[in-house]
């Protein structure tokens, strides 16, 4: 998996290429970890996101109960595969999806 991180003032743009799964989830999250403090916005752009595995869908919430205290997250070009799977598991209605 690919990560492109772009950081304008407090708001910081992740775009995702590839499968995240238990493999690329981790390195996912310690990218998202060392770059939160002080953001105001964060802007997931899952155009090129492939695959989401529940290893994946963890990151996501860890990352919105962060970003719920300190601003807001918002998940963007969602594809039909990875939007199947945020309905199924209910992560539809507790993301900002665009």
């Amino acid at each position: 998996m690919e990560i492109q991180k772009t950081l304008n003032g407090t708001t910081l743009t992740v775009k995702l290429e590839g499968r995240l799964d238990t493999t690329t989830s981790p390195k996912l999250e310690e990218e998202l970890m060392s770059s939160v403090d002080g953001l105001t916005c964060l802007v997931m752009d899952l155009e090129k996101l492939e695959y989401i595995s529940s290893a994946g869908l963890r990151v996501f919430l860890a990352m919105q109960q962060i970003m719920s205290k300190q601003g807001e997250m918002i998940v963007r070009n969602v594809n039909e595969t990875v939007m199947d799977v945020f309905d199924i598991t209910g992560f539809a209605d507790v993301l900002t999806i665009e």
